[in-house]
């Protein structure tokens, strides 16, 4: 086999199937700028894009994927079908070759500007075990849930890079021992393993966006951990929902699939009942088999799958759009938690440890209620890719630094 960093499997990680963007700079030079995953390399895409030149050039050369999630959908696949051929096409490699650097060698950062962020609610499993967390007397989904895909506004100014690390939040809190609140670090501090969406092509006040418009609008995907305090949540959201219990950090993974990449994962949802207003559906199926698995300190606590999600990503957007609300290019909105309808399927450790009552045993033999100080958590994901091959979502990672 030739040793040339173009000759990757199939079937390897961040293969043709895949080509993720990212925002990326090197020791000798700190610039950022947009790179491409390709095995164990990263392309340069915007001086490969100059030496074929290539009409997007302009495009793909800035500090970040602003410029490209702003072009547009012809553009997001002319720049796709470009790079297929540039990285398999042997008669391009020469070409293609000087533009490559090890992937071991680079700092990866927040691949875009975020402009919005929204927060979904998504998973009817995630969404029945909390209820029955919570209101053990009364029914565990709430009379709306069935009806519209349930949201919150967060805050993008605290979504981070994979790899930052995360300081242990501190507020207002009420054990169930105390008759008044108390003020110190989160005691409950929780992940919640989710899969966000970045819109490129924006919209203007007044405008909607139809479920089957999903595809003209949102560029691409990737993993997210809406870090969550649950005793802050808890003793906040009545009447209006969470917010310091949210809002201190979210982190992404510094690689984004783009849509085009998941022809092969689209899946029929599970079955929507009652069926869901006109502007609610589709047709075209946009369930996405999505494959996720979260560790804790390394060790494997749960695998959640995507494609049981009852509200799909398409419906969110139709939902988040449908008031007039306009979109921006950089707006981030992700799933809500991931869950499965088994035990080892639950995408947070409130449901893993039903809120600390049954606690999760690790393989060093550790347990864990919820997250201790040094723990670091990690989340990645896979989907299938055409003709057998398959997708890499990379991770998303964070560690858990003391309150200060």
């Amino acid at each position: 086999m030739s040793d040339s960093p173009l000759d990757i499997a199939p079937d390897a990680r961040f293969g043709p199937a895949t080509l993720p963007y990212g925002v990326y700079s090197i020791a000798s030079d700190p610039r950022t700028r947009v790179g491409v995953a390709y095995g164990d390399h990263v392309l340069d895409l915007g001086s490969a894009a100059r030496a074929q030149g290539a009409p997007f050039a302009d495009a793909v050369d800035g500090p970040n994927l602003d410029a490209l999630l702003a072009a547009g959908k012809p553009v997001w696949d002319e720049v796709r079908a470009a790079l297929t051929t540039w990285l398999t096409d042997p008669a391009h490699a020469d070409a293609v070759r000087p533009h490559l650097v090890e992937r071991a060698e680079v700092t990866l950062h927040l691949p875009f500007t975020v402009a919005d962020y929204v927060d979904f609610y998504a998973s009817e499993h995630h969404a029945t075990n909390v209820g029955r967390i919570f209101r053990p007397d009364q029914e565990p989904l709430t009379p709306n849930w069935k009806h519209l895909p349930i949201g919150y506004h967060g805050r993008s100014g605290t979504i981070v890079a994979s790899g930052t690390d995360i300081v242990r939040p501190t507020g207002q809190r009420k054990p169930p021992t105390e008759s008044t609140p108390v003020f110190g670090p989160s005691v409950r501090l929780d992940i919640e393993a989710e899969v966000g969406f970045v819109v490129g092509t924006p919209t203007r006040m007044g405008e909607r966006v139809g479920v089957d418009d999903f595809a003209d609008h949102v560029f691409g995907v990737f993993l997210l951990n809406d870090w969550s305090s649950r005793d802050l949540q808890a003793w906040e959201y009545v009447p209006l929902g969470p917010f310091l219990g949210k809002s201190f950090a979210t982190s992404i993974s510094p690689w984004v699939v783009p849509l085009s990449a998941l022809e092969a994962a689209r899946v029929e949802q599970p079955a929507q009942d009652p069926e869901p207003l006109p502007y609610l559906r589709g047709s075209e199926p946009w369930g996405l088999d999505l494959r996720l698995e979260v560790r804790i300190n390394g060790h494997l606590v749960s695998s959640p799958p995507f494609s049981q999600m009852y509200w799909t990503a398409a419906q969110q957007l139709a939902h988040m759009t449908v008031n007039g609300a306009s979109l921006r290019t950089g707006d981030v909105y992700a799933s809500g938690t991931v869950s499965g309808p088994e035990v080892d399927q639950r995408g947070c450790l409130l449901e893993l440890t039903w809120s600390g009552k049954e606690p999760l045993r690790l393989p060093d033999g550790t347990e864990r209620t919820f997250l201790e100080d040094g723990d670091e958590v990690t989340i990645t994901a896979t989907a299938p890719g055409p003709d057998g091959t398959r997708v890499d979502f990379g991770e998303v990672t964070g560690r858990i630094l003391p309150a200060r």
